[in-house]
């Protein structure tokens, strides 16, 4: 077994470009898979069938039966991540370029700083503060009166793709301490079961059961779907999971700014999605802003680091 802190450093390189490039992609996949499936019914399915992998996968390697408390907490995680969350963004792609959605989606840092600093009273350091205000003005820039030039953009959609951010970032908090299970691959996999149910709920309420027309379905729909199921869900998440468990959360953290670089070149470069100059100096802002709160998070938790240390070394 690999000691926490020393894992091989071929495994890590390969984990990390896991997640930042299944992960970035996924956003390009949505877009194929939308175009002939309808769009919380194929969240729900994704979510559904991959939580039901991990999960029996997790139990088989001996993790402790859910309880009814860590269900409840998996379904109120799950609703903040999944139906409010991915499956907003999997809508928006039928409004929206996937790069566009890429970029509002990183937002979702900011939101977790704001959170902790109402619900928490963790009152922001200056840096973050500057990587906040900065952040807002490139979405202003990206979603602003003016539409961009060649880019596929809906306001509706941009506006509810910033709330699935929030959304995405009050789930992720309420997670740290909520009634989950133990075992990380059993707590992810009933959250996404709980989520997937949700989303499925949702797409029988919007009517996308009569809209669906299984002889229409496009082969490129169809490894979309794939694509998100093992690649976005299983290989990325149980790279993401090994990664938190070995390197420092601020280095984890770095994919939340290359995953919307990756998404951009990827709609580019295969979809043919337009990279104008007021997308790329949004994007640049962006991603500078999120580059920013996450390396200064890092230094904070450094400083902290050293400082119990020092009170340890003291004490001793």
């Amino acid at each position: 077994m690999v000691e926490r802190g020393h894992p091989p450093r071929a495994l890590v390189i390969a984990a990390f470009a896991a997640v930042y490039v299944l992960w970035g992609s996924t956003y390009l996949a949505i877009r194929y898979a939308v175009q002939t499936l309808p769009p919380f019914l194929l969240a729900g399915a994704r979510f559904t069938f991959a939580g039901a992998v991990l999960s029996a996968f997790a139990l088989a390697r001996g993790a402790e039966r859910p309880t009814r408390a860590n269900w409840k907490a998996a379904a109120i995680v799950g609703t903040l991540l999944f139906p409010l969350g991915n499956g907003i963004v999997v809508w928006a792609e039928t409004r929206v370029d996937s790069g566009m959605a890429a970029l509002l989606v990183a937002s979702e840092p900011f939101w977790v700083v704001l959170l902790l600093w109402w619900r928490a009273r963790v009152r922001p350091r200056p840096l973050v503060i500057a990587g906040i205000v900065t952040g807002f003005a490139g979405l202003f820039i990206l979603i602003g009166r003016a539409p961009v030039a060649g880019v596929r953009a809906d306001a509706l959609a941009a506006a509810l793709l910033v709330g699935a951010s929030c959304s995405w970032a009050a789930g992720s908090l309420y997670a740290r301490s909520a009634a989950l299970p133990r075992a990380p691959l059993l707590s992810a996999g009933t959250q996404m079961i709980a989520g997937g149910i949700g989303l499925l709920a949702m797409g029988l309420a919007a009517g996308e059961v009569g809209r669906l027309d299984l002889a229409a379905v496009s082969v490129k729909s169809i490894i979309g779907l794939g694509y998100l199921v093992v690649f976005g869900s299983l290989v990325g998440f149980s790279a993401y999971s090994w990664l938190v468990s070995v390197v420092s959360p601020a280095r984890v953290a770095t994919y939340a700014y290359v995953n919307p670089v990756i998404a951009v070149l990827l709609g580019w470069a295969i979809a043919g999605e337009a990279i104008t100059w007021r997308l790329a100096i949004a994007a640049a802002v962006i991603v500078g802003a999120v580059a920013l709160i996450i390396a200064d998070q890092g230094r904070s938790v450094a400083s902290a680091s050293h400082r119990t240390t020092d009170t340890r070394a003291e004490a001793a």
